[in-house]
C-alpha cells in the first residue's frame, strides 16, 4: 500500500496545536519499544526517529527565519502568546519558548497578550522589541480579550505582519469551507484534496446537492431522514464540543433541533468508522489482563511555508469525524519486509503474550516518563498508546504531496475570499473581519494543520 486511504475532517489555519506533543510521544514511545523487545523480541524493525516525527524543529526554524527576514542577524525576542490561564498548563507552548531560547541570539518568551506593550511605537515586552509572535488563539478570542484588556500592541503586531499565524486565514478557517471544496466549485481545487474532503454543507433551511450529486429540496428534512450517515457540528469549535451523530445515541430530531437553535452548524457525510479504527493492546488493571481494543485514530499533518513540518498521531474513543479525547500514539516507519497490517498484528500478538506483570512494568515506566516530561494538556496527563502506529516511507512521500496540495488549495480559498466570492459563506463579526483584513496571508510564513482520518493499511478491505 504505497498511498494512504481516508479523509481529512477539518483544517486548522488559525492557531493549530499539537506541534510538540509528538516529539515527547516519540521519546517515551521509543523507550517503551526498547523495553518490550528486551522482554520478548518482537521481530519487527521500526524507525521511530524520522525528522517528521519531531515537527517542533521545523516550526522553530521557520520562526527564526521570519525573525531574520525582519531583523537580519541581529538578536531578537520571539513571543509565544497564549491566554493567561493556559500559560502553566499547555506544555508545548512552554517548550517552544525554551527551544527558541536555545538558539544563539534568540530569546523565546511565553506571555499573555496583555503583557505586550508599545515602547517608542514598537511592539515590546518589558521594554524589549518583539520581532515575531506566535498567537495560540483565534481572532474571536482576540476580540473578546481586547474588550477586557487593551490589546493595541498585539493588533499593531498583526498590522505589521509579525504574527506567524496570520489573521487573514481566519475567514477560511471554518469547517464550512469544505462545502466550497465538495460543492459545485470543486474543479478549482486539487483532485487529491477533493477526493479526501467529505461532503459538507452549511446547515440551514435550503436546497442543495447531496453526496451523490442528487438534488436535495429541503436539507433539514433530508438530514432527519439520512441521520445514520451524517454528522452535525459547529462551524467553529474544537475538542468535539457540540458534535452530534447517531453513535453518540443522539436521535435525529434532537440533533437537528440543537443545530438549528444554536446556529452556524454544518452537516457532513460521516466518514466510515472502519477506515480509522486501529486495534491497540490495553492493560486492564481491574481485571489484571491484556486486551485488544479498537480505537479511533486521528492523524494530524502540520504544514508550513516550506512544506510538511510533521505529524501528531492521536487515538480516542469518541466516534466523530475528528479526534476527541483519548491520547497520543507513537509513530514508526516500518523497515521490515512486511505489510503494515502484518507488522501491526505481529506487534499486537507479541504484547498480548508478554504477560500481565511484564506489561504492567512497561506501563509504569511509561507513566513515570510522562510525569518526568510534564506531559500534560489542559485536562491533565496525556495518555500514550502502547503500540506505535505504522506507516511506510512511500506513505510519508504521499503525505508530503498531499500537504503541498493542501497549502496550494488554501491559497485558492484565500484568493476567493479576498475577491468576495465567499461572502455568503463567512459567519464572522465585522470586528473579526476587520482584524483579518489587517494581515492577509498570501502564502507567507504560517503554520496550518489538517486533521485526517487516514488508514495506512491496517484494515483488511478498503471499500
Amino acid at each position: 500500500m504505497e498511498d494512504f486511504f481516508g479523509y481529512h475532517s477539518e483544517w486548522n489555519l488559525g492557531s493549530p496545536g499539537g506541534w510538540d506533543y509528538q516529539r515527547t510521544t516519540q521519546i517515551i514511545g521509543k523507550e517503551v519499544w526498547i523495553k518490550l523487545n528486551e522482554i520478548q523480541s518482537i521481530g519487527v524493525d521500526l524507525d521511530m526517529d524520522h525528522p517528521l516525527f519531531f515537527p517542533l524543529n521545523s516550526f522553530t526554524e521557520m520562526l527564526v527565519q521570519v525573525h531574520k527576514t525582519l531583523a537580519g542577524n541581529n538578536p531578537g525576542l520571539i513571543a509565544v502568546v497564549a491566554e493567561e490561564e493556559t500559560l502553566e498548563s499547555v506544555t508545548e507552548n512552554r517548550n517552544l519558548a525554551q527551544q527558541l531560547s536555545s538558539i544563539e541570539g534568540i530569546t523565546g518568551v511565553l506571555m499573555a497578550p496583555q503583557e505586550l506593550e508599545l515602547k517608542d511605537s514598537k511592539v515590546s515586552w518589558r521594554g524589549r522589541p518583539v520581532s515575531v509572535l506566535f498567537v495560540d488563539f483565534n481572532t474571536d478570542v482576540l476580540v473578546s480579550l481586547h474588550h477586557k484588556h487593551d490589546l493595541t500592541p498585539l493588533l499593531q503586531a498583526v498590522r505589521e505582519n509579525r504574527v506567524i499565524n496570520p489573521r487573514g486565514t481566519e475567514p477560511i478557517n471554518v469547517k464550512s469551507m469544505f462545502e466550497v471544496i465538495s460543492g459545485p466549485m470543486s474543479d478549482r481545487f486539487h483532485p487529491e484534496i477533493v477526493r479526501r474532503t467529505p461532503w459538507t454543507r452549511q446547515f440551514h433551511p435550503r436546497m442543495t446537492s447531496g453526496p451523490g450529486g442528487e438534488d436535495i429540496k429541503n436539507l433539514i428534512e433530508w438530514t432527519r431522514s439520512n441521520w445514520e450517515n451524517l454528522v452535525l457540528k459547529p462551524e467553529r469549535g474544537y475538542s468535539g464540543q457540540g458534535v452530534c451523530l447517531s453513535e453518540m445515541k443522539i436521535e435525529a430530531d434532537e440533533a437537528v433541533n440543537l443545530a438549528l437553535s444554536k446556529g452556524n452548524y454544518i452537516v457532513q457525510k460521516k466518514i466510515p468508522l472502519h477506515l480509522w479504527a486501529e486495534d491497540i493492546p490495553v492493560l486492564n488493571r481491574d481485571k489484571k489482563e491484556i486486551t485488544i481494543e479498537s480505537y479511533q485514530t486521528d492523524f494530524r499533518s502540520i504544514v508550513g511555508a516550506q512544506g510538511l513540518f510533521g505529524f501528531l498521531c492521536r487515538f480516542g474513543g469518541v466516534p466523530t469525524n475528528v479526534g476527541s479525547g483519548g491520547g497520543v500514539q507513537p509513530l514508526a516507519v516500518l523497515r521490515s519486509d512486511l505489510s503494515v497490517k502484518e507488522a501491526a498484528d505481529r506487534i499486537n500478538d507479541a504484547i498480548l503474550n508478554i504477560g500481565y506483570d511484564n506489561l504492567l512494568q512497561v506501563i509504569e515506566m511509561q507513566e513515570k516518563m510522562s510525569k518526568d516530561h510534564d506531559f500534560t494538556y489542559l485536562l491533565g496527563p496525556i495518555k500514550i498508546a502502547i503500540r506505535p502506529r505504522l506507516l511506510t516511507s512511500q506513505q510519508l512521500a504521499a503525505l508530503e504531496r498531499y500537504c503541498t496540495a493542501l497549502w496550494s488549495d488554501c491559497l485558492t480559498l484565500e484568493k476567493m475570499w479576498l475577491a468576495g466570492e465567499l461572502d455568503e459563506m463567512i459567519c464572522m463579526s465585522e470586528e473579526e473581519l476587520k482584524i483579518a483584513r489587517m494581515q492577509p496571508w498570501r502564502g507567507g510564513a504560517a503554520i496550518f494543520a489538517s486533521d485526517g482520518l487516514f488508514n495506512f493499511g491496517t484494515i483488511k478491505e478498503i471499500s
